[in-house]
């Protein structure tokens, strides 16, 4: 399934979920009017009639596009990297790097992350696979009893910085590199290889799967 963050920018679809998320990050509501949507999104309201199924849901639909876009981005860029340790650092400094690319996606995140349950799910459930391969493998000096714990230090560190990131106060590469760092740290990986680790080379973000048109799905 693709999300509509992955349609083509100039599209009628992407316009839509791009401007929701520019709206709910700056209200902080979950509430958006048709005249609201079509203004910031530069469109006629007819068209987004047309493109969306009810208002009222939209926010629980860009909540689940958003997650499903960087879920599967996230794991197309990790999928040859087979240490959890590194999965980890690399995760959070893929999510800061893009809150500094896109401010309003990031702020959209950071506002409502740890709030909904779509973007729970995409801030729990892969960090927590890594978290318990990282323990039975020995990489994390901890027991499984302390999964809960590492994994709110770790979104915790991610969403501060990418609040910092967006408020202009730390450099992406900073902010997550040392995030990186202390948290991996925090499951007593050894300081030098800490560093080495958050400080390697971030590939960039794998792209989305597009939707396929007619005429690939009839080949």
């Amino acid at each position: 399934m693709t999300s509509p963050l992955s349609d083509p920018p100039g599209s009628a679809r992407h316009k839509i979920y791009r401007a929701a998320l520019r709206v709910f990050a700056e209200n902080g509501g979950h509430d958006i009017t048709v005249s609201e949507l079509a203004e910031a999104a530069g469109i006629a309201r007819g068209t987004i009639y047309n493109n969306i199924d009810a208002p009222e849901k939209l926010f629980g639909d860009v909540s689940a596009a958003l997650s499903s876009e960087m879920l599967q981005r996230t794991e197309a860029t990790m999928h040859e990297i087979e240490d959890p340790v590194r999965r980890m650092a690399m995760g959070m400094r893929l999510f800061i790097r893009r809150a500094h690319e896109e401010h309003d996606w990031g702020a959209f995140l950071v506002r409502f992350g740890l709030s909904h349950s779509a973007l729970r799910a995409m801030l729990h459930g892969p960090p927590a696979r890594d978290i318990r391969a990282a323990i039975e493998a020995k990489r994390f000096k901890t027991d499984a009893s302390f999964v809960p714990a590492l994994l709110s230090l770790q979104n915790g560190a991610t969403m501060s910085a990418m609040n910092c990131v967006i408020r202009g106060d730390q450099a992406w590469r900073d902010a997550g590199a040392k995030g990186a760092e202390l948290f991996l740290r925090a499951g007593c990986v050894a300081p030098a290889e800490a560093h080495r680790i958050a400080n390697e080379e971030l590939p960039p973000l794998a792209p989305a799967p597009r939707a396929r048109t007619t005429r690939q799905k009839q080949a």
